[in-house]
């Protein structure tokens, strides 16, 4: 999916919402646990109930992998599910891998060869060898991390060098000498605020994977406000708000609510732009 393309997707569904699927066998609805496969069954549930009203999917490796190989095989299907039935999906797999080059390249080749992800997270901290692998496969994308929303994000992305630029900064700078704005994209948490606007002078035209709104208190005023451009360039994550709205056996209905309450703001949004 091409920049342009997924900014067509966004008109069309008046919607620039991502539904993370960040599924704990831990909070899904006890009816779900007698299944052969209670996690897939729950994402499968969740992805047509909210499909409508997003334009993205982010499945988080970790809460799969802590499953072992049952988990891995529900992730698998769940991104094989839609791929197969919704094939406008934006699929992120979100497993921020970041590793020397032939490392990378073995996470690279899990993520578009095996999974077929249209985009993975990646951490930058290793620099340019560790992410050109993941650049090299055409019509896929990689997102960085740049300004994430956890408290400890202070402690290194803030950090000046002696011009006075910071570490998020330089990342957003330094790595689109490696990629274009169709290749690369970037994590810019939402609960930074105003600092949107900083990132915006060093990536004007990039999407941005914006995770935060919701259970951990981003605004999505405030996103739209200091981070939307002319072409939206926005994907803003929902996970817990949407999928764990409800426990009982109505819990896709009211996924589904959450979710068209989220598109209908951001179509408000959206007019702005159009």
């Amino acid at each position: 999916m091409t920049k342009q393309e997924l900014f067509e997707n966004i008109k069309k569904k008046q919607s620039f919402l991502c539904v993370g699927l960040d599924t704990d066998i831990n909070k899904i609805p006890q009816c779900l646990l007698g299944e052969d496969d209670p996690v897939y069954t729950f994402n499968k549930a969740i992805v047509d109930a909210t499909a409508p009203y997003c334009v993205a999917y982010k499945p988080n490796a970790a809460f799969y992998e802590s499953q072992g190989v049952k988990g891995m095989l529900s992730m698998e299907k769940t991104i094989e599910y839609i791929r197969t039935k919704y094939p406008d999906q934006f699929i992120i797999l979100d497993a921020k891998r970041g590793d020397i080059g032939n490392t990378s390249d073995m996470y690279a080749m899990s993520a578009f060869q095996h999974l077929k992800a249209s985009a993975v997270t990646v951490a930058p901290y290793m620099g340019e060898d560790s992410v050109k692998p993941f650049l090299a496969y055409s019509g896929k994308w990689v997102i960085l991390l740049a300004l994430t929303s956890n408290k400890g994000s202070a402690d290194f992305q803030f950090t000046k060098d002696a011009d006075g630029e910071r570490l998020f900064e330089k990342v957003l700078k330094k790595s689109q000498e490696w990629g274009t704005e169709d290749q690369l994209m970037y994590v810019v948490g939402a609960t930074q605020g105003s600092l949107f606007q900083d990132v915006r002078k060093c990536a004007p035209n990039h999407f941005l994977l914006v995770p935060g709104v919701g259970a951990q208190g981003g605004s999505l005023a405030d996103v739209v406000k200091y981070g939307m451009n002319s072409q939206c360039g926005l994907l803003v994550n929902s996970s817990r708000a949407i999928i764990y709205a409800d426990s009982t056996e109505n819990f896709d209905v009211v996924a589904r609510a959450e979710a068209k309450k989220v598109q209908e703001e951001m179509a408000e949004y959206l007019k702005a732009i159009m």
